[in-house]
Order: structure tokens, then sequence, then C-alpha cells
């Protein structure tokens, strides 16, 4: 969508005066030197460097770009950076305002404008995955005729949001999450650029640490934070941006957690146990430090599924099942959504009927395999499908379960050292409790053992 008068004189008052823009556009990266991050897409040779003309581009030069990754770690600044660096046009579109239409009169203007000036175009597409196949199918001319660049951003997987045409046509880079020695960067930077503060105010370790907590990853989270606390502590007359000035500006509290020290370990720890202690609102309230500390959503939903099984087990068969869901959609929506999803898996695990057999079973059985109590196979059950399996007794004499009134066989399935050995011991809470029944039923059929005189 080309600029309205409103939004040409927003720009050039921007232009004029720098300091009017936001820290985080001040702040852009210029080139890709100044990238923060994602080094493994600017190694030199990289698709993205030499889509901005280093090395080898022109016709073999990629045409479309898709860029996959959570939020705030630079997708708008790359494709930023390829326009300028190109010196091509920038256009820049929301799938969540912008339609057919508005990528129609793009496109239109891009042909204009390559043919009367021969200036290309660089079109961003952001939240792509908000387009509607109709939609994205309305971008392929233009990618295949080379009308425009496309750079299109998503946050969501791409094979399962952005049509196969489309995708196919397209050179798919993944971004990672920026780690706290990337903000760290940025912010420094920005506290002594002359585009950013120009070494106005400083910032001590104390408050640093907890601006890297707050901004979980998000590049733009952080810079906007840091102009929050600069202008506060400016306003103060303060050469320095504290703890409290800091708090002050964002309107939240130090969490007292360090990701990478005990704190990580002892508040993770505690989430745990009181999901194995069925306290759901002491679970809940670890889950809020974790989340407001800026813990990766990915490390949260991990520690459930770990609970769901070595807690729960098959006390509740939907706990399982129901943390692997929260994972998969924490993976997709990332933060701040996935603290729903997470509340919602945690009080699910903390309300469940709690076992821990499947976890002593495992345990117990791994501990004879490690003292030497293993033993070879029974034949009648070793694979008898090759040429010569016959000769040496192997698969003779196996009874085929389904063949048999209840589908179950009495033979020896376990190798000799360990026959007759309980490694699962179901409990009698919840669902286990019909475990508990039909593992006895079985055990005895297995042995074969006369069934029950009927009352």
């Amino acid at each position: 969508m080309e600029p309205d008068l409103f939004t040409a004189a927003a720009e050039d008052r921007q232009e004029k005066d720098p300091s009017s823009s936001p820290l985080a556009v001040r702040m852009r990266p210029r080139t890709l030197d100044e990238v923060v991050g994602q080094q493994h897409l600017l190694r030199p040779g990289s698709p993205l460097r030499r889509l901005v003309g280093e090395g080898s581009g022109g016709p073999a030069g990629p045409s479309s770009v898709l860029l996959w990754g959570p939020p705030g770690i630079g997708k708008t600044t790359l494709a930023y950076v390829v326009s300028q660096a190109t010196q091509k046009r920038f256009v820049e579109l929301s799938a969540i305002t912008a339609g057919v239409k508005e990528v129609r009169a793009v496109i239109d203007g891009a042909r204009r404008s390559s043919g009367a000036y021969g200036r290309e175009t660089v079109l961003f597409l952001d939240e792509i995955h908000r387009f509607s196949k109709a939609q994205q199918d309305s971008l392929l001319p233009a990618v295949e005729n080379r009308w425009v660049t496309l750079i299109a951003a998503t946050t969501e997987n791409p094979y399962f949001s952005v049509i196969s045409p489309l995708l196919s046509r397209s050179l798919l880079l993944t971004l990672e999450s920026l780690t706290d020695d990337d903000l760290r960067g940025l912010l420094h930077r920005a506290l002594a650029d002359e585009r950013g503060l120009g070494g106005a105010v400083t910032l001590p370790d104390e408050a640093e640490a907890h601006l890297l907590r707050i901004a979980g990853g998000d590049a733009r989270r952080a810079l906007t934070a840091l102009e929050a606390g600069a202008g506060s502590a400016i306003a103060k007359g303060e050469a320095e941006i504290t703890l409290t000035t800091l708090e002050e500006a964002v309107d939240r509290a130090a969490v007292t957690y360090d990701r990478a020290g005990d704190q990580h370990y002892d508040v993770a720890s505690a989430l745990i146990k009181s999901i194995r202690g069925s306290d759901v609102d002491a679970a809940l309230h670890y889950l809020a430090r974790m989340i407001e500390a800026g813990e990766d959503p990915r490390f949260i939903a991990r520690r459930l599924m770990i609970s769901a099984s070595e807690d729960i087990g098959l006390a509740d068969p939907t706990a399982l099942p129901t943390a692997v869901a929260a994972a998969q959609a924490v993976a997709l929506i990332g933060f701040p959504e996935a603290a729903l999803t997470l509340s919602h898996a945690t009080i699910a695990l903390a309300l469940a009927p709690k076992s821990n057999a499947a976890t002593t079973a495992i345990g117990a059985a791994l501990a004879d395999v490690r003292a030497g109590l293993a033993g070879p196979v029974p034949p009648h059950l070793r694979d008898g499908h090759y040429k010569g399996a016959e000769k040496l007794g192997h698969a003779q004499g196996y009874l085929y379960p389904h063949d048999l009134p209840g589908g179950i066989a009495a033979q020896q399935y376990a190798p000799d050292k360990i026959h007759g050995k309980r490694y699962y011991e179901p409990t009698r809470y919840g669902a286990e409790a019909r475990y508990a029944d039909v593992v006895e039923r079985v055990r005895a059929r297995l042995r074969g053992d006369p069934p029950p005189e009927s009352a």
C-alpha cells in the first residue's frame, strides 16, 4: 500500500527529527552487520547476504523469502535492511489489516515503478499465516514473475499455515530466539549510540538483569522498556537507570529468578513438587514466577510433560495428552498467549489423581537390566521369518493370542532370569484402579491359572 499524505508527513518528520521516533525504530539496523542474533543466517554467502547483493545474486538470488520465528526477534528489521541495502522501495503490509485489494495495489505499483523508474520493490508481509488460501494465491504471480521481492513473516509453522505453491517458491529461513547476550549487546549499543540515548544515562547490572528478564527474548520489548526507564531517570535528574526507576517506569516488580542459576532449578522444582502434591494454587504461583521472569515456555512445557508421566501416569490417562497438546500449542503461539495454555495444563495436572507406578516400574526394570538380569529371548518368541529359523527352533511353539478365547495365551514371554518378576504395581487411585484389576487377571491367565469359579 502506497503511503498516504499523513504517513508521508510522519515519515518526513521522523527523518528531520529522529528523536521523535521510538527508540526501537531509531536503533533499527541499517546493515546486516548491525543485526543482533541470527548469525546462522548472516554468514558470508548466505541467502540473506546474496539477497542484498553480496556475492552472486541477480537471477540466482531468491525472489521470495519466508521468515519464521517468534515475535520481536527482527523479522521486520531484516526485511527493512534488505530494502535499504538494495535501494529498493520498501512497502509493508500486515495480513491482519490488508487483503487481496491492498496486495494487488502494491503489485501494480511495483510494476509501474519498475517500468517507469527501473526501481524494484520489496514487499514485506507480516503475519502471512493470517491470510486465507485465496489471499495467499494472489501473491503467486508477483513471486513467479519477480514483480516484487516478497519477504513474508510468520510466527506459526509455515508448513501448516502457508500454501504449498508459495512455500515451494520461497526460501524458508528459520529465525532463532534472541539470547540474553544478544539483547545485552543491543542495550549497550542503544545506550551509547547517538541514534539511541547517546550516553545520557547508564544501566547498572541489577537493572540490566531485570530488563533482560522482562524482555523475554523480545528486542522490541527490551528497547521499549529501556526507553521508558531512561525517560523516567532523565526526568528525575538521575544519571543512571536504577532498578527502582526501571520498575516504576515499566510497572513490573523485579522477580528474583536467574534462568541460568539456582533459582531456575529451584522454582522449576517447586512447580513440579506442587503439582505432585496437588496444590494447584502453589503450582500456579511458581508458574507465574517463571513466566514473569521470562522463562522459555518450551522449558516449562517439557517439565509438565515429564510430570504427567512421572507423577500421574495411568491414574489419569488424559494427563500426558493434555501436557503434549500444551507443548505443541506453546511452540506455535509463544508468549504472551502461551501463558494461558501453560495455566490450563498446570491446573489439569495438579488436580489429577496421582500415581508414580509407571516411574517405579521402569526404574525397577532398568535396575535389573543394569545388574545383568537379561538372558536370551525365549526361543518361541524369536524371529522366524528368515530361512533356517525353523532348524534353530525359533518361533516354534509360539501361541498366537488372537486365535485364543480372551486373546491371552498362557506362555512365557520374559527371559528365564526374570520370569515371574513384577515391575508394574498399579495403585488404586483414579483410573489406575481399573488397570490394577486388569493386570491381576492378565497375569493369572499368562501363568495358566484356572479361571476363578463363578459366584
